[in-house]
């Protein structure tokens, strides 16, 4: 009897072809999530490269070549903006369509993307998704495990982050969307077309993308502040980052009970947008190409526009290339230092940056550790920052020079679309629509190491971490 029941019950516990391929997803995610996150993306990436490529993708119904799909799908996903071919143009109405929900996708962020993925497939949100989804707000966790800071969002708060992800990113594009409607039709454009366009245009100012659906680009917009001011709010707050979002929606009244995480970005955020500001007015008010046969007040408008967009924005209203070369040294600058950490923006992070020159003030007044607004910083927070431009310099060198090696352009040129793919930016000098599939390949890989992230690619390639259980003599090199 006890072998008949254990039989009857044999096929209950055997479970279906769906469940053991959930559960296979589901183990990777807990033993690996930087793994499961980046082939999340891979995937996503592959999927969308077959769909751009189809005949029905294209406006002239014909197969769209396999490097311009895959370096399109890399762009959207990764939300960066860059093109091979004319976004206006080139793509049909499922194209366009495909363009939208991609960068939906893709800001949403790799690992947070991840994190709802395995909730939707564990149907659970476990500790190990929990501490995913949470890396995403605060990357040392990937390397040292849940730090005890106020800054990061706490994994009993991990549900309700992801819920604020979605929300915020709706909401805000819908506000945009709002501003640029009625806008649009005063200036005659259809009612359909002013609809489509508008959401289009809140997308990728949220997602930090810089897409136009027009063929003349920001052209017939190019003196319409409400339009263009409505464009740099979407790109401001896509900008700061989904735990800087989060921590207004719980208390945005009290600063005070703000994180150092939140003061630092918002702090570092407006410093880089008036001194870039500042920077263009001085470089180009002489330029008769860009600014210079505008007035003062129109100079610092688009002093401003331009200098929001280079941090990751990617829309423009001047040809990039007419700039000085000072100038663009600024925008290689801005564009690598990029958005907020846990954003739709892209660079090495605000906050990175602050660390930075945290530790450099620190040094220079004797203090051991480094500290703002009344917090102390952890000595491996700067180790992390560190990393992270190192690897971002890097990423940048040798893209830099292999495209050199292919195109034989200019420095001033190969390097602003080279950071302008790692930052995730979209802004170009021309350059990148002239490459030969070769020159495509690399630039596609700058803008998926850049978007996946130099930290979480590192955390994802090491296979284990090791502990070292002695302390070898210490000395000190010379340094400087």
């Amino acid at each position: 009897m006890r072998a008949q029941g254990l039989q009857s019950r044999a096929p209950q516990r055997a479970k279906s072809w769906y469940g053991r391929i959930r559960d296979a997803i589901d183990n990777l995610a807990r033993t690996s999530p930087s793994r499961f996150a980046i082939l999340v993306f891979t995937a996503l990436i592959l999927l969308f490269t077959l769909l751009f490529s189809l005949p029905i993708s294209s406006a002239n119904r014909t197969m769209t070549s396999l490097h311009d799909a895959l370096f399109t799908a890399v762009s959207v996903i990764c939300v960066t903006g860059l093109s091979t071919v004319d976004m206006a143009t080139h793509w049909s109405g499922f194209g366009n369509t495909l363009v939208f929900l991609g960068v939906n996708i893709g800001g949403i962020g790799v690992l947070t993307l991840a994190s709802i993925l395995g909730m939707a497939i564990s149907r659970r949100l476990g500790l190990r998704a929990r501490l995913m989804a949470a890396s995403d707000t605060n990357p040392s966790r990937i390397h040292v495990g849940p730090v005890n800071e106020g800054q990061a969002v706490r994994l009993g708060e991990v549900g309700n982050l992801l819920l604020t992800v979605i929300v915020s990113a709706l909401a805000i594009e819908a506000l945009v969307a709002a501003m640029l409607f009625p806008r649009m039709l005063i200036d005659g454009v259809g009612v359909g077309d002013a609809l489509w366009h508008s959401a289009y245009y809140s997308a990728m100012a949220f997602t930090n993308t810089g897409f136009n659906p027009n063929a003349l680009g920001l052209t017939p917009f190019e003196n319409d502040y409400w339009f263009l001011g409505a464009l740099m709010i979407g790109v401001f707050l896509g900008s700061l980052g989904f735990p800087v979002i989060y921590a207004f929606a719980r208390g945005w009244r009290n600063p005070r009970r703000w994180s150092v995480h939140v003061k630092l970005t918002l702090l570092t955020t407006l410093l880089l947008m008036v001194a870039g500001m500042v920077l263009y007015i001085i470089l180009e008010f002489d330029n008769p190409k860009t600014f210079g046969d505008l007035g003062a007040g129109d100079t610092v408008f688009q002093s401003l526009f331009l200098s929001v967009m280079t941090r990751s924005g990617g829309f423009s209203t001047i040809n990039v290339s007419d700039l000085h070369g000072s100038s663009l040294l600024v925008s290689d600058m801005l564009m690598f230092i990029g958005g907020g950490s846990a954003s739709t923006g892209g660079g090495i992070k605000v906050t990175t940056l602050a660390v930075l020159f945290l530790a450099a003030f620190a040094e220079a007044r004797g203090k051991v550790s480094m500290e703002a607004f009344g917090r102390r910083i952890p000595r491996d927070i700067l180790r992390l920052a560190v990393s992270v431009v190192l690897w971002g310099a890097t990423t940048v060198a040798v893209a830099s020079i292999l495209i050199l090696q292919i195109t034989k352009a200019s420095l001033d040129h190969v390097l602003f679309d080279v950071i302008s793919a790692f930052a995730t930016c979209g802004l170009s000098t021309g350059l990148t629509q002239d490459l030969p599939p070769s020159g495509v390949v690399i630039m596609a890989a700058t803008m998926f190491m850049g978007r996946v992230g130099t930290v979480t690619l590192a955390a994802a390639l090491a296979a284990s971490t090791s502990r070292q259980l002695f302390r070898r003599p210490e000395e000190r090199p010379i340094v400087g």
